[in-house]
């Protein structure tokens, strides 16, 4: 504001200079070139009359001018000053941990208003951390709860004699390698979220993906008394860009929930098939199915649709987070859908055909 006002001054008195010096040097000059003598009253009554005027116009102007010019740029300092005044003070709050703070829009122009939108957008991104890590925590703790407390309370039955070391050993066993699988657990997750899985893409047939991995689930589906199926409707062998590996750990932990939740004498059924430029594997079972409202969760960590199952039963609640991972890094999508508990769950996975085959 006090660099505009000396600009604005420096400039009027400048106007002020050369107009008072100029002007009537120059009205003198034309004067003198009519006929009127040098020196009579009626020439001195004109040059007075226009130094008056001159002196008038100019004074008006220029109180007109700085006025004007000086509302203008203490209006424009106060917008700016707000402005930066909020974006210091989002900056200072985020600084401090508190990533739900905003930046309101003050329309002080189309560079102010992007830097705004920026920071926002950066706040929104470290409060979707800040809630990721809360969320993660609050996970880790509930996951450790239970074997903790019952290594605890097997350490506190021995140290009384209730129980004999040799009984407790194979619960203090399972108990110590059931946090030692949560490590690995919440290792491979983190490592899924963050997209640090590595992928190997290769041009891979549909048909040579599913042979590689549905026999190996052969026996373990006959032993739950389980039927898988497979079916397909692939007019060709089609081809797709993926990581043969990663694919079957993907299709491996749909198998392996789809076995869980499915009781002796229901069916799993595998399929294929092409829409356009996607490719489309699906592994629906007619088990237990969820509720619209497990659909919206069931891709989050540690979450199973039946909280009442332990760990050991329904696993650990990650498989679904690890696979949607793999898929997104394969550029497709995984979805569940269900018509509801009783009556069973399909999981569609969709990847793009590679381009050599459409």
């Amino acid at each position: 504001m006090i660099g505009q006002l000396i600009v604005l001054l420096a400039g009027a008195l400048t106007i002020t200079v050369l107009t008072v010096i100029i002007g009537p040097a120059v009205f003198h000059y034309h004067l003198l070139q009519t006929d009127l003598p040098v020196g009579s009253d009626e020439l001195v009554h004109i040059e007075r009359a226009y130094r008056d005027a001159l002196a008038l116009a100019l004074g008006v102007g220029l109180v007109v001018s700085l006025l004007a010019a000086g509302l203008v740029t203490w209006n424009l300092a106060r917008r700016l000053r707000q402005t930066l005044h909020g974006l210091t003070s989002a900056v200072d709050e985020l600084s401090r941990g508190h990533y739900s703070t905003r930046v309101p829009s003050v329309g002080a122009g189309t560079e102010l208003d992007s830097l705004a939108a920026t920071l926002n957008d950066m706040a929104a991104r470290l409060d979707a951390v800040e809630e990721t890590r809360r969320q993660l925590l609050s996970d880790l703790a509930h996951e450790l709860r239970t074997p903790i407390a019952t290594l605890s309370a097997h350490h506190e039955a021995m140290a009384d004699g209730v129980i004999e070391p040799e009984a407790a050993m194979p619960i203090l066993a399972s108990q110590t390698m059931r946090l030692s699988r949560l490590a690995d657990d919440i290792s491979e997750v983190s490592r899924a979220e963050e997209g640090q899985l590595p992928v190997q893409l290769h041009p891979l047939t549909v048909d040579d993906l599913l042979e590689s991995i549905l026999p190996a689930w052969d026996e373990r589906f006959e032993t739950a008394g389980v039927a898988l199926r497979r079916e397909t409707a692939l007019p060709h062998s089609v081809t797709i860009h993926a990581d043969p590996d990663r694919l079957a750990q993907v299709l491996g932990n749909l198998l392996s929930n789809a076995l869980r939740h499915t009781s002796p004498g229901g069916t799993v059924t595998v399929s294929a098939a092409t829409h356009g430029s996607t490719v489309e594997i699906t592994v629906a079972d007619d088990g237990e199915g969820f509720t619209n409202e497990d659909r919206s969760r069931l891709f989050e960590r540690f979450f199973r649709a039946d909280s009442s199952r332990t760990r050991d039963n329904s696993g650990s609640g990650i498989g679904l987070t690890i696979s949607r991972a793999l898929v997104d890094a394969h550029g497709g999508t995984v979805a569940a859908a269900s018509e509801g508990p009783g009556r069973g769950a399909t999981f569609t996975i969709r990847l793009p055909r590679a381009i050599t085959d459409r």
